[in-house]
């Protein structure tokens, strides 16, 4: 039997127009009425409508993308999960810690540009964290602060976290930036735990390295199948999202994987991608309603 599938369209454009929008991309696509999943107020506008067999999706995704709509075919059997396991920079918030670091130290078109071949997996993660490190090598930990009293929250990120674990689910922030800021964010968000990786320093200097093992995409992956057996689930039961190539693996093997604003190089295999759409986005894909959101 053939699994029932819905088409779920999300966006941050304001809500009248965003429903009459979406109303016509599912009369050209033979699509039928459907169900509002966000309150008039919500900033990320939401419908969910049932996809018939026949759904040219590729046509279906090409238009709303014209409109700045985010479409996703999603499976209604298991589609609330009981594990989030979330990427840090650009995803859960906004830019790349390491990036805000360089610029702070007055180096970041620099390090920018390592960061960008890194995420696009043009560049080795572990390698393209080295050569940027190293580029930060004797500048003062003092920065640190700086980072994260400059830091933003992704819009969405909180109604996330909360409303899933107050829907008794677990939620991980796993980064291949570092424990100084995935403890601060985790702790705001009230995220179950965090891991990520841990700058060296001394006499209170940026050390130019990391402490080894380097959290990468294998350890991504790994902490994902760890919660997993941790907690007695099916991978079907996980929700991974992320938006760079170091994301690839845990995306693919969750029930569930997101590429959130994700680079070319995710977004050319991962099917469920959210451009257009906050981090609520991610709720509705799971079919809650704005009603149910906590924060």
């Amino acid at each position: 039997m053939q699994k029932q599938a819905l088409a779920v369209f999300t966006t941050n454009i304001a809500g009248d127009e965003a429903l009459k929008a979406i109303k016509r991309l599912c009369q050209n696509s033979g699509i039928g009425s459907g169900q509002q999943l966000s309150e008039d107020s919500s900033d990320c506008f939401a419908l969910q409508a049932e996809a018939p067999p026949e759904l040219d999706f590729k046509r279906l995704r090409d238009m709303a993308e014209e409109k700045a709509i985010d479409v996703n075919l999603i499976t209604t059997e298991g589609r609330r999960k009981k594990l989030l396991i979330a990427d840090m920079d650009a995803t859960i918030i906004r830019g790349e810690s390491l990036d805000e670091l360089a610029s702070l130290a007055g180096i970041g078109e620099e390090i920018k540009a390592i960061t960008a071949r890194t995420m696009a997996g043009e560049l080795d993660f572990e390698a393209g964290l080295s050569a940027r490190l190293q580029l930060l090598k004797g500048y003062s930990a003092e920065l640190l602060d700086e980072v994260i009293k400059n830091t933003q929250i992704t819009p969405g990120a909180v109604e996330l976290v909360a409303t899933m674990r107050a829907n008794g689910a677990e939620c991980f922030l796993i980064s291949g930036g570092f424990t100084f800021l995935t403890s601060v964010i985790a702790k705001r968000l009230n995220f179950t735990g965090h891991h990520a990786n841990q700058l060296g320093l001394e006499k209170g200097l940026l050390n130019g390295k990391a402490f080894s093992p380097i959290l990468g995409k294998q350890a991504k992956y790994d902490y994902l199948h760890h919660y997993c057996d941790k907690y007695g689930l099916s991978t079907d039961l996980a929700f991974a999202v992320g938006d760079g190539a170091n994301d690839m693996m845990m995306l693919k093997a969750a029930g569930l994987g997101v590429a959130f604003e994700g680079k070319p190089a995710l977004r050319a295999q991962i099917t469920v991608q959210i451009s257009h759409s906050d981090l609520s986005a991610l709720l509705y894909l799971q079919g809650y309603s704005s009603t149910e959101f906590k924060r």
